[in-house]
């Protein structure tokens, strides 16, 4: 009863876990700071993607349990099943996360003051050296938009 209880605490902890990661906040409400200026550099670079399907915690999860199982006997070989599915599903989440990657750009842009910020977003193939633009936000929400050439 006690090991039945242990695998529905550890099933439901993995599930929770699971739609938390995939969760997004909404958009917050309030001011942005807007500035302008224009694009000196652009580098591309590879970006972590907005969006994980949480497979690699399912099946890293699966993958620890059926391995955990085999160690052991009775209560040690339940212990042993929830401890590798936890393990498991913390190790595919990451090895997802490292894995689930974008095109983006490091955009250095000098600002009509004169002083030069660094945006890394994601990939904007409209975006050039020269380019007149916007900069929206800021800290990890700031983007550069293209406002002329």
């Amino acid at each position: 009863m006690l090991i039945q209880r242990m695998l529905q605490w550890g099933c439901g902890l993995a599930l929770t876990a699971l739609l938390v990661a995939c969760a997004q906040p909404g958009p917050a409400a309030g001011e942005a700071q807007v500035r302008y200026g224009r694009i000196n550099r652009i580098d591309a670079v590879q970006i972590e993607s907005e969006a994980h399907l949480g497979l690699g915690a399912v099946i890293g999860g699966v993958a620890g349990g059926v391995l955990g199982h085999q160690f052991g006997g009775g209560t040690g070989r339940d212990v042993a099943t929830v401890a590798g599915a936890l393990a498991g599903g913390v190790a595919g989440a990451q090895v997802e996360k490292n894995q689930v990657k974008q095109p983006g750009q490091h955009i250095i842009v000098q600002l009509n003051d004169g002083v030069a910020v660094g945006i890394t977003q994601a990939a904007d193939p409209n975006l050039r050296v020269g380019d007149r633009v916007r900069i929206d936000g800021s800290g990890n929400g700031a983007r550069v938009v293209r406002t002329g050439p």
